[in-house]
């Protein structure tokens, strides 16, 4: 019995680590994230790694993934209530820039208005996916490649985020965001030309 308890906290601690992380992930990449347009295309859970683990299988991860997936098509249409539908009234956002956490629905609204509008002919793409749901609470993982234009002018970036998750009333709600962008990484160093050695008179 003193083991099953053992074993009990253990996980239950370890569900609210990961919970926590999650949610710092989501947040990030929200704010971070460019804003939706009208011509816009959501692909959800495009498993494009041979070696990504598998989805959970299970009616709560299918209805998380579907969550997601529409949660996103809100975002890039710049439907604040169709993404509302998906989001908890206290969820907090963190993003990848060095930002206080934002809390609660109301005062991230604002901040994604003001972001869309800096984007045209927006295009989200969602890839390996992966969802952990754990009784009414749960966690999802993915990866991003974002294009659109601002200002007239191609912009790109990629990144993950991290989604947590609370089931209430049967329905599965983001109580935490943490999105990030991944920095561009230098290509390898490119060698000097060779210089063409004088010829010997």
């Amino acid at each position: 019995m003193k083991t099953k308890l053992v074993n009990f906290a253990c996980a239950r601690w370890l569900t609210g680590m990961l919970a926590a992380v999650l949610i710092l992930a989501v947040s990030s990449s929200a704010l971070a994230g460019p804003q939706t347009n009208k011509k816009s295309k959501v692909k959800t859970n495009d498993q494009t790694d041979p070696n990504a683990p598998p989805m959970p299988p299970g009616s709560d991860a299918d209805q998380i993934d579907r969550a997601i997936g529409e949660m996103l098509a809100g975002f890039e249409l710049g439907n604040v209530e169709m993404m509302h539908k998906y989001y908890s009234d206290n969820v907090t956002f963190v993003s990848g820039a060095y930002e206080p956490p934002i809390v609660g629905w109301q005062n991230y609204v604002p901040l994604y208005q003001r972001q869309r509008a800096a984007f045209q002919s927006m295009q989200l793409v969602r890839r390996n996916t992966i969802i952990f749901p754990h009784g009414d609470v749960a966690w999802a993982m993915y990866q991003w490649e974002f294009d659109s234009l601002m200002s007239g002018q191609p912009y790109s970036m990629r990144g993950q985020t991290t989604l947590v998750f609370n089931k209430i009333g049967g329905n599965w709600l983001i109580v935490h965001n943490h999105t990030s962008e991944i920095a561009a990484t230098p290509g390898p160093a490119q060698p000097p030309a060779a210089q063409p050695v004088p010829a010997k008179p």
